[in-house]
Formats: structure tokens, C-alpha cells, sequence
């Protein structure tokens, strides 16, 4: 018999430590347009804004806003990412943002809507999704 070890589950929320950190470096560029990147995945979303050119400015993931594990892939955490770059493209003073969204995960819509919900215009989406045109080798003929 060992010691016991008391786990604290939390209740599916963002680390409120990982959110303060992510905003507090105040932005050096200012930029009316921009472009966002939203690669969803089954495990995790990560969302990237960028200048129009495509040079990132800012990102962030679920993972790295504090969910763990099977969480990571949810709606939800994809929204709390898609507030959180859409806060620091308002400090930035973006207006409108173009995206570009990619992966076939469960967070697609949620960090896009999330976005658009602080008052950023979505100008045009674009889905860059990569699907085969060859699919995967076949299988052998049976030898009889």
C-alpha cells in the first residue's frame, strides 16, 4: 500500500494562467486585414493568424490553452482558441481576416464562429482540406 494521491479533475475550462500569458505580450504590428489559418485535427485545433503576405503573427492551440488528452479535439476547446487569437487580433487591430480552414477535425466551425463572434469579419473561407485522388494501394490478387 502506497500513499494515495488525490487527482483534481477540472471542469473541461481553459487554464486560466495559459490565457493571461497568451495575451500579455503587447503586439508590435498593427494591421487592418489579416488571414487565418485553422488546421483541425481529431486530437487537437490550432488556429494561426497571419498578415495577408502569410507570415504568421500569432497562434495558439487547444493544447496549449491547457485541455488534455481526448478534450483537446472538442468544439469547445476550438472556441476558446478562436476567442483567444480573435483577442489578439483586436489588440492588434484587425478588422477583417480572410480564413483558411484545414483538417477534418471537430473544431472546424467552432474556432471560425468563435472568431467572428468578437467582431472580426470573416471576408471569405476557404477550405484547403487535402483529399486523395488515388487512394491507397490496392490490395493483391487472390492466388487460388
Amino acid at each position: 500500500m502506497g500513499k494515495k494521491r488525490i487527482v483534481k479533475k477540472s471542469g473541461g475550462s481553459v487554464n486560466k494562467g495559459l490565457r493571461s500569458r497568451a495575451l500579455s505580450k503587447a503586439p508590435k504590428r498593427k494591421l487592418l486585414v489579416a488571414k487565418l489559418y485553422v488546421h483541425a485535427t481529431y486530437n487537437n485545433t490550432k488556429v494561426l493568424l497571419a498578415d495577408p503576405e502569410g507570415n504568421a503573427l500569432s497562434w495558439s492551440s487547444s493544447g496549449g490553452l491547457g485541455f488534455a488528452g481526448a478534450k483537446k479535439g472538442t468544439p469547445f476547446a476550438a472556441a476558446k482558441v478562436g476567442e483567444l487569437i480573435a483577442d489578439k487580433a483586436l489588440m492588434m487591430g484587425v478588422k477583417s481576416a480572410s480564413a483558411v480552414i484545414k483538417g477534418v477535425g471537430a473544431g472546424r466551425e467552432s474556432a471560425l464562429r468563435a472568431f467572428a463572434a468578437k467582431g472580426i469579419e470573416i471576408t471569405s473561407i476557404e477550405d484547403r482540406t487535402p483529399i486523395p485522388f488515388n487512394g491507397p494501394k490496392q490490395r493483391r490478387p487472390r492466388r487460388v
